[in-house]
């Protein structure tokens, strides 16, 4: 797919440098990338391999120490609110934890309506704005007239992620960055959010940057995988390539830590469980 798309997100030596002489962090450590449009791309690593501190340099919420972030083919401008701003208008993201992604003060109306005004929609008549709100929660299987006048906080879980989908369905950014949005809902619940996220791009082309520790789901759902490591990427290509074929020792651990239901689990390596007990 990439060979055939132009880079909508790309980055050349991106570093970041937490700290000073002997505290000094080095979160993210001289990264490159191109990220194109109508892609999928899953960013694969452990907690503290450096993914989220990369997806905040990406979104414009951390400074970057050292290296180029290219947004659209130019070096991205974030020098001022206003820039921020229209940049922001082209990258969303949907975070980890959907019970802090949301002002408990504001109704679930009042979370929709803010994105049909922050696309230029702010004038139109009450009954189209309904329209466009009632789209959006259909989308991703809701009732608008059951969650009007509610607040999120009288959602699940999964309920307050589906609604993160409907808001980015409202925004229609170039971009969006999903920060491990299944890690905190269940089983069910985590498909249910990876098929809307597919049909999303499907629908309207974006381009889906997906953070997350599970190189199951990775492969499941992505045209592009980059595996990161201390703040490095030590591997990335096609899905295929690299989950099929890795050539990362950091990769093939990840591999062959993904549980196997077809093969007996050795529990006795624990010293807690003997099996022939």
């Amino acid at each position: 797919m990439s060979e055939n798309r132009k880079p909508c997100l790309s980055g050349k030596g991106v570093t970041k440098v937490f700290g000073v002489g002997d505290k000094k962090t080095v979160a993210v450590n001289r990264v490159d990338f191109d990220f194109h449009e109508g892609e999928f791309i899953s960013i694969v690593g452990e907690s503290g391999s450096g993914k989220t501190t990369l997806s905040k340099m990406l979104l414009g919420l951390v400074r970057v120490t050292e290296g180029e972030i290219e947004y659209q083919g130019k070096p991205r401008d974030i020098t001022s609110g206003k820039k921020k701003k229209k940049y922001w208008r082209g990258i969303q993201a949907i975070f980890q934890d959907p019970f802090s992604s949301y002002n408990t003060f504001n109704r679930i109306d009042s979370v929709l309506l803010d994105c049909i005004n922050m696309r230029g929609e702010k004038h139109l008549p009450y009954e189209k704005k309904r329209a466009l709100m009632t789209e959006a929660c259909s989308f991703v299987n809701l009732k608008f007239e059951e969650l009007t006048n509610k607040y999120p906080f009288e959602l699940s879980g999964g309920q307050m992620q589906r609604l993160m989908i409907a808001r980015i369905f409202l925004l229609k950014p170039r971009i969006l960055l999903a920060d491990e949005p299944t890690s905190m809902i269940d089983a069910c619940s985590r498909a249910t959010i990876l098929d809307m996220l597919l049909k999303l791009r499907e629908e309207t082309h974006m381009t889906i940057i997906f953070i997350t520790h599970d190189i199951g789901l990775a492969y499941y759902v992505s045209d592009t995988v980059y595996i990161m490591e201390k703040g490095k990427f030590v591997e990335s290509g096609t899905a295929d390539q690299v989950i099929l074929h890795p050539e990362a020792d950091y990769t093939k651990r990840l591999i062959a830590d993904v549980p196997k239901i077809y093969e007996e689990w050795d529990l006795s390596i624990t010293g807690v469980y003997n099996l022939q007990s």
